[in-house]
């Protein structure tokens, strides 16, 4: 497993909070020494000039859209001050904070966009096991993609507010989270919802995502290694398994299963890939 792989992940899914070197090196498996070799033999950055160039990145977005509160930005880019953000903020795009409020301007910055993580194809891929899966509900945070960006931070980072707000969704059901692909168009675009089952929507929050998981047959795919290369394991299944299978893929949602064995916070343990099929 690429350690760079597990660091882009990791920072990618926990931007909005405290990170160092050490535990980024921790959750990729390696040695502070040999992450900063790696991270920088993959993607051109030290570890964490990428964070800090992800973090300035996203508070111009933000400033660009009328954000009020400077400090609030600051504190969330990990920032003590408004002082010190001022002046890393200048220091990494040449204006203030406060010039990219007032023009709401960023084409003449240069942002740092998510390193994409790695979809080639895996060489080998577990035969899936056939089951049918029971109608169920899930309510979540939810997000609108397209598969031609969807290998960028918009994921994780929806993950992140999903474990923030999990705890304000009434009626939860079990300990399984999942994340549902849904509604999609033939434009390539799809609603992505983080979520947990729920008894019913009748006092769900309106800013929470809904969708309802028909009663299906599905291939159920078992995804062992880290989470940062789910998206190889989705392309092998979609691009190669599914062709071959003699199968072809129902109308119907698909999704992530993650039950207690995944841990949230290294993104290790496992998880299980549902796609519904039909003869």
């Amino acid at each position: 497993m690429n350690p760079a792989q597990k660091a882009l992940w990791y920072i990618e899914s926990h931007l909005g909070q405290p990170l160092t070197l050490d535990e980024i090196a921790g959750i990729a498996g390696v040695s502070r020494f040999h992450l900063v070799r790696a991270f920088a033999a993959a993607t051109g950055f030290s570890v964490m000039r990428y964070v800090r160039a992800r973090r300035l990145s996203e508070a111009a977005r933000a400033l660009a859209s009328g954000a009020p509160d400077i400090l609030s930005l600051a504190l969330d880019a990990d920032y003590g001050s408004h002082e010190a953000f001022t002046r890393a903020f200048r220091d990494h795009f040449g204006v203030t904070p406060e010039t990219v409020r007032a023009t709401t301007c960023l084409s003449k910055l240069k942002l740092q966009e998510p390193i994409m993580m790695d979809s080639t194809a895996l060489d080998h891929l577990s035969p899936p096991r056939i089951a049918t899966g029971k109608a169920f509900l899930v309510a979540g945070v939810g997000e609108r993609y397209n598969h031609a960006n969807c290998d960028g931070a918009g994921i994780p980072n929806q993950w992140q507010r999903f474990h923030q707000t999990v705890g304000n969704i009434p009626g939860r059901i079990g300990n399984v989270a999942y994340g549902v692909c849904c509604n999609g168009d033939d434009a390539g675009n799809f609603d992505y919802i983080a979520g947990v089952e729920v008894a019913d929507f009748s006092d769900l929050p309106r800013e929470f995502s809904r969708v309802r998981i028909p009663e299906q047959k599905y291939a159920v795919f078992t995804h062992s290694e880290h989470i940062s290369t789910i998206r190889r394991t989705v392309n092998t299944i979609w691009n190669h398994w599914l062709p071959q299978s003699g199968m072809k893929a129902a109308d119907a949602p698909n999704f992530e299963r993650y039950d207690e064995t995944f841990d949230p916070m290294t993104g290790n343990g496992g998880l299980e890939i549902w796609v519904p099929v039909k003869e």
